[in-house]
């Protein structure tokens, strides 16, 4: 009988180093480097067409993830989020195959809730008690809820300025919520000093355990299935610290490996926000990591990273796959969130309004044909962000 899951080791993404998947681990223990899951393909044994007959929800490709048991699995229902045509807004955009997977429609509203249902999962299956973590928002919304669900206990730091409604959705599924008058980075600064004094609690910060991005690699297996188990031409990810587009790339490459689809992968967009853009200065320069982002500000709050600890397999990925990065202004992408809004009736996030603005952008250059499948990520519904939008200019003042 074919295993649950196939996880094999867990390889350091730097130095190649092996470790024990069995028990709880961080960064790698020579290079305090991300580590990342490796799987024995050779046990997978299943077909495509196994998988279609599976629930649509994140397990469906259990194989593929990190938990040995379905009893260990930790659940709200989420996965198999919907593959959209976007003929207007291409139009608009002069892109005639212009496609979005909607990341808003899944618990919590965003697509981080995929990456704390595999997280909490393997968290609560080593053992593991109590969890604590930085956040812009999203991310501390989605692991506190998985966490309740899991009966672990929960502490979220976040920036006092971080979206109300994230910070509601922390409170009502009861976390330890530690405001932050400052960044991301201070607020990982402060779940590093408890974790510190609190042997018990495990730092899951973004890539300083290996599962998340386990999690997130489902919205590449998704999307192939979704097309006929191809890829598209070029993906466009709004990034922060990037996991999504490393899980991407990761599900892709191992979804090539089982011959689920062939080749060439798609090249891959990183975007961000003229006002925190450290890998897209990275990438213009040809470095392989990214220097800290100074005074760092945008109103999409979830790529509002100046440091992403992953950034050098982000900048990998881009080359690799012959992609680019690209920053855009947050007046034009929140033009582009009414404009996707008025032509499709979709409510995109402003994280995934950008990837509209650069799509625009990598169009207008020729970077961008105008008959290439383009896939953009909305990673959140955009009623997480109630005060972004401005109703007044577009409202009529009727009377009585």
């Amino acid at each position: 009988m074919d295993p649950y899951s196939a996880l094999a080791h867990l390889e350091c993404s730097r130095c190649r180093r092996k470790h024990d998947a069995a028990v709880p681990q961080g960064l790698c223990q020579d290079c305090a480097t991300p580590l990342l899951a490796r799987y024995d393909l050779s046990q997978v044994t299943v077909s495509r067409a196994d998988v279609a007959n599976r629930p649509p929800d994140l397990s469906r490709y259990h194989e593929l993830l990190p938990v040995s048991s379905p009893e260990h699995v930790v659940s709200l229902g989420g996965g198999m989020t919907p593959v959209l045509p976007l003929p207007r807004l291409g139009a608009e955009l002069g892109l005639s195959r212009l496609l979005v997977k909607d990341e808003g429609l899944l618990p919590t509203g965003s697509f981080k809730a995929r990456g704390a249902a595999v997280g909490v999962s393997r968290a609560r299956e080593l053992g593991q008690t109590a969890l604590a973590m930085p956040t812009n928002g999203n991310a501390g919304a989605a692991w506190s809820a998985y966490a309740a669900r899991a009966g672990l206990r929960m502490v979220v730091a976040m920036p006092v300025d971080a979206p109300a409604v994230t910070r509601a959705e922390i409170v009502a599924t009861g976390a330890e919520l530690r405001l932050v008058d400052g960044r991301i980075s201070d607020a990982g600064r402060l779940v590093t000093r408890l974790v510190a004094e609190d042997p018990s609690l495990a730092d899951v910060a973004t890539l300083k355990e290996p599962y998340r991005i386990e999690g997130k690699k489902t919205i590449g297996f998704e999307l192939s299935e979704q097309l006929g188990w191809r890829m598209p031409d070029v993906i466009i990810y709004p990034t922060g610290g990037g996991v999504g587009l490393i899980g991407i790339h990761k599900a892709l490459t191992e979804l090539i490996e089982l011959g689920w689809v062939t080749g060439p992968l798609p090249r891959f967009v990183c975007v961000q926000s003229t006002g925190c853009a450290p890998i897209v200065r990275a990438f213009e320069a040809g470095h392989p990591e990214s220097e800290p982002w100074i005074d760092a500000r945008t109103v999409a709050y979830g790529i509002t990273v100046p440091k992403a600890l992953g950034d050098f397999l982000v900048l990998d990925a881009l080359r690799e796959t012959g992609g680019t990065a690209i920053a855009v202004d947050d007046a034009d992408l929140i033009a582009d969130l009414l404009l996707a809004g008025g032509l499709e009736g979709l409510f995109f996030c402003p994280e995934g309004a950008a990837t509209i603005t650069a799509a625009r952008i990598l169009r207008a250059s020729g970077w961008l044909g105008a008959d290439e499948e383009t896939l953009l990520l909305n990673t959140g519904a955009g009623l997480i962000y109630p005060d972004l939008v401005e109703i007044s200019p577009r409202a009529e003042n009727l009377p009585h």
